[in-house]
C-alpha cells in the first residue's frame, strides 16, 4: 500500500503547488490518428517523465492486451511520475489496472462512472441509486490495491448539482484521494466550471482534505481557460496532454497551461515542476509518433509560435525581443529561426538574415537586393536561404 502523503502528493486546496497529470498516452492516444504502438508509447512515457509531470496516465489496461502490456512496461521502466491506469467502476477493470501498474514505484488507479442523467439513462441504463452504490463499492475496492485512488464522475459538468455533491461525498467516504470533475464534452464556460468546484469545496465534507482535479475538453476552445479558472478557486491538479491531443477537439494543452503559469505569475502565483525547456522537444517527439503535428499557429509549440513575418514585428523583435514576445523561444526549448522572410518583411529583417549568412552589404547594395527580394516575394510564397543568396549576384561581385 502506498502512503499518499509521504509520496509528496498535494492534498490541500490552500497549497499553491499545481500538480500536472498527463493523459497523452491515455485520452490522447485513444483519439483518431493518435494510436501508438508499444515502443512509441514507452518512448513517449520517458519523455513525459523528463517533462517533470507528477502523474502519468499510461493507458486503459482493460481495453486490449497491447494496452495492458504497454502500461505494465511503463510502470516497470519509467521513473519519476506516479504511474496511473484508467479503469471503469467495474471489478474486472480495476483488477486489471492494479495488475498493470503493480511494478511502479508510485502508482494510482483512476476509476470513473458517468453521473449525468443523460449518460446514466442512455449509456449505462442505471438509476442514480445504483450509481451511488457502484461508486462506493468500486472506489473502496480500488483502495484495496493502492492508497492512491482517483475517482471521476464522467460528464460532471452536466450532472445535476445536488446529485454531484452526493457523488463526491460518497467517493471521498469510500477512499478517493483525488476527485476529478471532468468537463467531458467541453460544455462549460470558465465561470461555470469554477463555480462547480467552489460549490464542492464549500458543501462536500472532506473536499478540502483531498486533491481536486480538472479535466477539460476543448470542444468550444475553452479547455485551457477552464483549467486555469479551476486552479484559481482551489483545484490543484490539472489533467492535460501534449499538443492538446485527445477525444474530439482534444484536451487542455499541457504546454499552454505551463506557459500561462510561468508568464502570468503576477496573477497566478502557483508553483509546479514542469521543465519548460522540454516542451518543444516533447511536442516534436509526439508528432513523430502519431499521424499529425501541432497546427502552425498552435500556441507555444506551433511552427509559427515564435515566427515573425511582418516587417514592423521583425524590426521590433530584432531591436528587443520583448516588443513582440512574452516568452523567449529558448524558454520552451525552441532554437529554430524565428524571422521568416516574405513579402511583408522589411529591410532590417533581410539585412539581419544576410549578416547571419555571412554577407555584409553597404546601404546601396542592400537597397538593390531588397528591391529584388520584394519582386521575388510577390511571386513566391516561401523564401529560402539559397534564394536570398541568389539575389546577391552581381551586387557583391
Amino acid at each position: 500500500m502506498l502512503n499518499v502523503e509521504t509520496e509528496g502528493s498535494i492534498s490541500m486546496a490552500n497549497s499553491n503547488h499545481v500538480v500536472f497529470f498527463d493523459t497523452t498516452l491515455r485520452d490522447g492516444e485513444q483519439s483518431p490518428g493518435c494510436t501508438m504502438h508499444h515502443a512509441e508509447k514507452l518512448r513517449m512515457a520517458h519523455k513525459i517523465a523528463a517533462l517533470g509531470v507528477d502523474i502519468l496516465e499510461a493507458g486503459f489496461p482493460i481495453a486490449s492486451t497491447g494496452d495492458f502490456e504497454s502500461v505494465r512496461a511503463i510502470a516497470k521502466e519509467v521513473k519519476g511520475p506516479r504511474i496511473t491506469a484508467l479503469a471503469r467502476a467495474k471489478r474486472e477493470d480495476i483488477e486489471t489496472a492494479a495488475k498493470a501498474i503493480e511494478p511502479a514505484e508510485k502508482s494510482r488507479i483512476h476509476t470513473f462512472l458517468s453521473t449525468s442523467d443523460l449518460h446514466m439513462a442512455a449509456k449505462l441504463k442505471i438509476t442514480r441509486e445504483q450509481a451511488i452504490d457502484q461508486i462506493a463499492e468500486m472506489v473502496a475496492f480500488a483502495r484495496t490495491f493502492t492508497d492512491d485512488v482517483e475517482f471521476s464522475p464522467e460528464d460532471a459538468t452536466r450532472t445535476d448539482p445536488d446529485f454531484l455533491l452526493k457523488v463526491c461525498e460518497v467517493a471521498i467516504q469510500a477512499g478517493a484521494t483525488t476527485l476529478n470533475l471532468p468537463d467531458t464534452v467541453g460544455y462549460c464556460l470558465p465561470q461555470d466550471y469554477a463555480a462547480m468546484f467552489r460549490m464542492v469545496l464549500e458543501r462536500v465534507p472532506g473536499a478540502k482534505d483531498i486533491v481536486l482535479s480538472a479535466h477539460c475538453h476543448d470542444d468550444l476552445g475553452l479547455a485551457v481557460a477552464n483549467s486555469i479558472a479551476a486552479i484559481e478557486v482551489g483545484v490543484r491538479q490539472v489533467e492535460c496532454s501534449i499538443n492538446g491531443i485527445g477525444e474530439r477537439a482534444g484536451n487542455a494543452a499541457l504546454e499552454e497551461i505551463a506557459a500561462i503559469l510561468m508568464v502570468r505569475k503576477d496573477k497566478l502565483p502557483y508553483t509546479n515542476d514542469i521543465v519548460m525547456t522540454e516542451l518543444f522537444s516533447a511536442s516534436q517527439m509526439l508528432t513523430q509518433c502519431i499521424s499529425f503535428g501541432a497546427a502552425p499557429n498552435k500556441a507555444i509549440v506551433g511552427a509559427n509560435a515564435f515566427a515573425h513575418a511582418s516587417g514592423i514585428h521583425q524590426h521590433g523583435v530584432l531591436a528587443n525581443p520583448l516588443t513582440y514576445e512574452i516568452l523567449t523561444p529558448a524558454s520552451v526549448g525552441y532554437s529554430g529561426q524565428h524571422i521568416v522572410l516574405g513579402k511583408h518583411s522589411g529591410r532590417r529583417a533581410l539585412e539581419h538574415r544576410l549578416n547571419e549568412l555571412g554577407h555584409k552589404l553597404s546601404k546601396e547594395e542592400l537597397n538593390t537586393v531588397y528591391t529584388r527580394f520584394t519582386e521575388l516575394a510577390d511571386r513566391k510564397k516561401l523564401i529560402y536561404d539559397q534564394d536570398i543568396v541568389g539575389l546577391l549576384q552581381p551586387v557583391t561581385a
